[in-house]
Formats: structure tokens, C-alpha cells, sequence
């Protein structure tokens, strides 16, 4: 989770070349929603969640970690896509091609969804799936919209 958040607040924004501004109330309303839900998520597992000893080694971990990483791996090969469909300077709309997106016109919205379902998964915990369903609200609804 950590590791994800650090990647999408830090090293994505560096990586993106020119783009739109931000609007600085849609900034602070993203930053609250990152810092609450990153102390509902931490605070959760670290004070309320109760494991057995041998849950690394369950199947509802590993299956959930596993859809965490290949989401992971495709909402990064997605962005990746997205950040050079066009040359410097050039503008206009085009459709991305390869990796998730020849089956989804959402792949790096899939690959969010599938990330946050399988961290669920692997927690097992209310917070876990609330946020994994905030996720697929959010990025669904956005993800229709790109399609049409």
C-alpha cells in the first residue's frame, strides 16, 4: 500500500510531461482523501486487524496479493501508454493500443480496480473493501466516461 502511494504522489507526477493544471480545491480534496484513507487503511491493520499465524501462507492472501501485483503491473504499464501517446508539443485525442488496453478502454482504470480489490482481498478487512469499492465508483464511472 506504501509502496503504491509513494509511486502515484512522487514518482508519477514527475514522470507526467506536459498536461492540464490541476485545480488547486481538486489537489487538497485528493490530498485529504490520500491522507485519511491512508490512516484508515494503517490504522486498521495495525490496531484492529487480528490474523492467524498462518495467514501469509492462505489462499485469500495469496490470491489477493497476487491480484494486487498483476493489477499494480498493468495500471503502471497503462500509465506508461498513456504518458506517450503523443510526441512533445503535439495535441488532439488518441486512443491507446497495446497491453490491457486492446481489451479494456480503461486498462489503467482496471488495473486500479483490480489492485484495490485484491488488497482487500488480502486484508480482509471493512476498510479494505470500502476503499476497494470507493475505487470501483470512482474510476468506473470515470472509466465509462473515457469510453464514450
Amino acid at each position: 500500500f506504501l509502496f503504491f502511494v509513494c509511486c502515484r504522489a512522487l514518482i508519477f507526477p514527475l514522470l507526467i510531461r506536459e498536461g492540464k493544471p490541476t485545480p488547486f480545491f481538486t489537489f487538497v480534496l485528493a490530498l485529504l482523501f490520500c491522507v485519511f484513507n491512508g490512516y484508515l487503511q494503517g490504522r486498521s491493520l495495525t490496531t484492529y486487524a487480528t490474523y492467524p499465524p498462518d495467514w501469509l501462507g492462505g489462499s485469500r492472501f495469496i490470491i489477493g496479493f497476487l491480484g494486487w501485483l498483476i493489477g499494480m503491473a498493468i495500471n503502471i504499464h497503462s500509465d506508461h501508454i498513456l504518458r506517450n501517446l503523443r510526441k512533445p508539443g503535439e495535441t488532439g485525442y488518441k486512443i491507446p493500443r497495446g497491453g490491457m488496453f486492446e481489451y479494456v478502454s480503461g486498462a489503467n482504470f482496471f488495473g486500479e480496480i483490480l489492485e484495490w480489490f485484491g488488497f482487500a482481498l488480502a486484508c480482509c478487512t471493512i476498510e479494505s473493501l470500502a476503499f476497494a469499492l470507493c475505487t470501483l465508483f470512482i474510476l468506473g464511472s470515470r472509466a465509462r466516461q473515457h469510453h464514450k
